[in-house]
């Protein structure tokens, strides 16, 4: 969790890059944002695209400029770094994996934030739970990034995996507690009236689960008040409405690359797109 409160321009926000280093190049390129404009990442810089390794190397040049948050993607490399878990079909984490300076960048995606709020926005990678204000949830970053980056790092994202518990209460602890936290922030698309969460489906807004519904159209969501920004939902691709910026647009599936340039006041946010079909994953796309 980062909370800035200091003055500074709005930031321009990427959706999902995926490893297509040379979208994200013409992207860069095309919307060409003045050198002080923050550069928002909502996660998932790598996996899948060709050039894993090089685009990480592109974010980490760009030095304090870019806030990134940390995507299901990211926790995967550090997890299968750590023999946690084992590479998947379609992944491309090897140049990373076999990069001299490895440990370093492995380091550096463990201290990435899980949500930063600034400038009445909040970015996270997927989702978050409809009982969750912003402090919450800010609270509930916290202490799982405190744990990410704790020298005991590797039996905390051992316990992250698995689909339970998959509603929040106010008395988990622990293990509970932040697997929780990871599963809203990094994985969440769907869930019911009461934040059930559901993760059998990663499709669009039709294939929602009876009962169950987009988290950001459950009514009475606490964030509601905030600008939401995220990525991870490939399928629904870029969706603008005024308080939500979903900017993930299947880039690695050959469609779009998206940034946006974000702004309190919705009429005034701009798009900019590349196309993505020289970078799609060989990976069967219901695994997104």
């Amino acid at each position: 969790m980062t909370v800035v409160t200091s003055p500074s321009p709005s930031p321009l926000a990427f959706g999902d890059l995926q490893g297509c280093h040379t979208q994200f190049q013409q992207l860069l390129a095309k919307t060409a944002p003045p050198a002080n404009t923050p550069l928002w990442f909502a996660g998932d810089l790598i996996n899948r695209g060709p050039e894993s390794l090089a685009t990480l190397r592109a974010v980490i040049a760009l030095g304090d400029r870019a806030v990134t948050v940390l995507g299901n993607h990211d926790l995967h490399l550090l997890s299968v770094s750590a023999g946690i878990r084992k590479s998947k079909r379609g992944d491309t984490l090897d140049d990373i994996l076999a990069a001299p300076d490895a440990a370093d960048l492995l380091d550096w995606i463990r201290h990435r934030p899980i949500a930063h709020f600034e400038h009445g926005m909040l970015l996270v990678h997927a989702g978050v739970l409809p009982q969750w204000d912003v402090t919450l949830t800010l609270e509930l970053a916290d202490d799982l990034q405190r744990a990410l980056r704790a020298p005991d790092w590797k039996e905390t994202l051992a316990g992250l995996y698995g689909n339970e518990p998959n509603r929040w209460t106010k008395h988990l602890k622990g293990t509970e507690r932040l697997r929780i936290t990871c599963s809203a922030l990094t994985r969440l698309r769907f869930c019911d009236k009461d934040g059930v969460m559901d993760f059998s489906s990663s499709g669009g807004l039709d294939a929602a689960p009876e009962g169950y519904m987009p988290w950001f159209d459950v009514p009475s969501r606490k964030t509601a008040d905030i600008t939401m920004v995220f990525g991870h939902w490939a399928a629904l691709g870029l969706t603008l409405r005024d308080n939500l910026v979903g900017l993930d647009s299947g880039c690695v599936w050959g469609n779009r690359l998206s940034a946006v340039q974000l702004a309190r006041d919705p009429s005034k946010r701009t798009v900019t797109q590349v196309d993505c079909s020289a970078c799609r994953s060989e990976s069967d796309a219901s695994s997104k």
